[in-house]
């Protein structure tokens, strides 16, 4: 038999990261042979003892971003490919990654067949990205170029703009998020910026117009 794909997790929900692990490894062809809950100098230093071939990066982990972390893995384990992974659908999230290193990125809705699709093509060397962000880019070729761009939003300003949608207050988001309240401020204020929207009551029927999975 051949060797299998030593593949590395990073995941800050336990749960999540023994489901992957749990699904991966029923495979054959692949071995979960790690698993870090969080960004520390440990856990990259982990991966530059495995050399893994491949590492699935949680992009939302703490204390450092995946996209921050994924160029620290190149750094310390430039042979090792890496697969970002995120609730986020905006391709701007998967540019991001690939820009810092990584070869892959699927979303938490991919199924399993995506997932080892994208472990198989990095590990060859190629670029993966999900059909579901090919989908979004592929809508956002063809919109109106005064239509809002999401895509120039930072991770942080989509997870304001996600609390918004729900209704939540600048103080709500800022207890959620464990920032002050004019930090959200400021951040709305941007958002507003980068979308080209007058005010909160344009910024709210853009996000229920649209089909936005935020």
């Amino acid at each position: 038999m051949s060797k299998k794909i030593s593949i590395i997790i990073f995941d800050d929900h336990n749960l999540v990261a023994e489901m992957w692990s749990d699904l991966i490894n029923s495979d054959e062809r692949f071995s979960v042979i790690g698993i870090c809950n969080d960004t520390s100098d440990k856990s990259i230093a982990l991966v530059k003892a495995q050399r893994p071939d491949v590492v699935i990066m949680d992009i939302n982990i703490q204390p450092v971003s995946g996209i921050d972390a994924t160029k620290q893995v190149k750094k310390e384990s430039p042979g090792t490919k890496v697969i970002g992974v995120s609730m986020h659908n905006q391709p701007s999230f998967a540019k991001r990654m690939l820009k810092n290193g990584a070869l892959g990125y699927v979303t938490k809705s991919s199924n399993k067949a995506e997932m080892f699709e994208a472990i198989l093509s990095v590990t060859l060397g190629k670029v993966y990205v999900c059909k579901e962000i090919q989908e979004n880019l592929s809508k956002q070729v063809f919109e109106d170029d005064e239509t809002p761009d999401i895509s120039k939003l930072s991770e942080r300003e989509i997870d304001v703009l996600k609390f918004i949608k729900e209704g939540l207050s600048s103080k709500e988001i800022a207890e959620k998020l464990f920032l002050s309240s004019r930090t959200v401020e400021v951040h709305r204020s941007n958002i507003l910026k980068k979308l080209n929207l007058k005010n909160t009551a344009s910024l709210l029927k853009f996000i229920h117009n649209s089909s936005l999975d935020i």
